[in-house]
C-alpha cells in the first residue's frame, strides 16, 4: 500500500539527515532499515524498477541532507553578498576552490574507475561491494579507528582550526580520505573527519571541511544516478515495454527529500556543539555496535 510505502520513505529520510552527517555511515543502517522493511514502489511496474529506483532514490534523497548545509553555512559559501569585505569574498572563492581540489580523488575514482571495473566485469564497484559483510566489516574497522586515532591525539593541540588555514596539499589530502567512502559501511564525512584529525585539524574544522566537501559529491552522484535511472526507464521503452514512472515514486522521493532537510539542520548543529566538548570516539563505539548488528543480520 502506498500509505506504507509514505511512511517507509519518511523514515529513510530520518535515517539519511541523521546519519550523513554523523560519521556512522548512512549506508549501513539504510541497508539495516530495508532488510527489515523492504520498499516496494513501482513493483507492479516491473520487475526491476523497485531495485532501480531505490538505487536511485538513496542517492538523490541526499540533495535535502546537503540543502542544510547551504542554509547553514550561506555566509561561508556564498561569494555575492553586498554585505560581505573583499577578504570575506576572497576567503569563500578560496573555500570553493580547495573544495575542488578535494572532490578530484573521489571523482576519478568514483567516476572514471567505476565505468572501467563495469566494463571489465560487468558490475560496477557498488555492485562488486555493496553486500552486508561488507558494510558491518568497514563500520566495525573505522568503529575501532576513531577510538584508536581520538586516544592518539587527546593531548594533541590542533594546528588547523579554521578553513581558511587549510592548504591546497591537506585539500588534496582529504579528498583521498573521501575515496576512501566509495566502500560501502565506511561513512563519507567519517573517513574525511579521520583524515582531519590525523593531519592535525580541530573537531569543528574537520567537521565543517567535510560538509563543504560533501555539496559537490552529491550533487554529482545524484545526477549520475538520475540519469541512471532515466537510462533504464528508456532502454525498457524502446524494448517495446510500456514502462512510466508511478507518480507515487516521484510523491515518495519528495517526502524523504523534505525530510531529509529538516532533520540534516539539526543533525549538523548537534553534531557541531557536540565536538566543541566531545571526541569522536563515542561514535566509534556505536559503528562497532552497528557493526555486529549488521552481520548478524546478514549472517543469521
Amino acid at each position: 500500500m502506498f500509505v506504507f510505502e509514505l511512511i517507509k520513505s519518511i523514515f529513510l529520510g530520518i535515517i539519511e539527515g541523521i546519519t550523513e552527517w554523523l560519521p556512522i555511515s548512512s549506508t549501513g543502517h539504510i541497508i539495516l532499515f530495508d532488510e527489515f522493511f523492504p520498499m516496494t514502489v513501482g513493483a507492479d511496474v516491473h520487475p526491476d524498477f523497485t531495485a532501480e529506483f531505490m538505487s536511485m532514490f538513496e542517492v538523490v534523497i541526499q540533495m535535502g541532507a546537503i540543502m542544510a548545509v547551504v542554509v547553514l553555512f550561506w555566509s561561508k559559501l556564498w561569494p555575492f553578498s553586498k554585505n560581505a569585505s573583499r577578504e570575506d569574498r576572497k576567503n569563500v572563492w578560496q573555500t570553493w576552490f580547495k573544495v575542488c581540489v578535494a572532490s578530484i580523488p573521489a571523482a576519478l575514482v568514483g567516476i572514471v574507475l567505476d565505468k572501467i571495473i563495469e566494463k571489465s566485469t560487468g558490475r560496477d564497484i557498488d555492485g562488486w561491494l555493496y553486500n552486508g559483510t561488507v558494510v558491518a566489516l568497514m563500520l566495525i574497522i573505522y568503529g575501532v579507528l576513531f577510538i584508536l586515532i581520538e586516544k592518539r591525539n587527546a593531548k594533541k593541540e590542533a594546528k588547523i582550526t579554521e578553513i581558511s588555514q587549510i592548504s591546497y596539499k591537506y585539500a588534496f589530502l582529504l579528498g583521498a580520505f573521501q575515496m576512501l567512502a566509495i566502500i560501502p559501511g565506511t561513512s563519507r564525512s567519517g573517513a574525511i573527519i579521520l583524515g582531519a584529525i590525523l593531519i592535525g585539524f580541530s573537531r569543528p574544522c574537520g567537521a565543517e571541511f567535510s560538509f563543504f566537501m560533501g555539496i559537490p559529491a552529491m550533487v554529482g552522484g545524484s545526477l549520475i544516478k538520475t540519469l541512471g535511472f532515466v537510462q533504464f526507464v528508456d532502454g525498457e521503452n524502446s524494448c517495446g515495454v510500456a514502462l512510466s514512472i508511478p507518480s507515487e515514486a516521484w510523491v515518495i522521493l519528495a517526502v524523504a527529500t523534505v525530510v531529509a532537510f529538516a532533520v540534516s539542520m539539526v543533525a549538523i548543529k548537534f553534531l557541531m556543539n557536540f565536538v566543541k566538548k566531545h571526541s569522536f570516539a563515542p561514535f566509534g563505539v556505536y559503528r562497532i555496535i552497528l557493526g555486529v548488528v549488521v552481520l548478524l543480520c546478514f549472517k543469521f
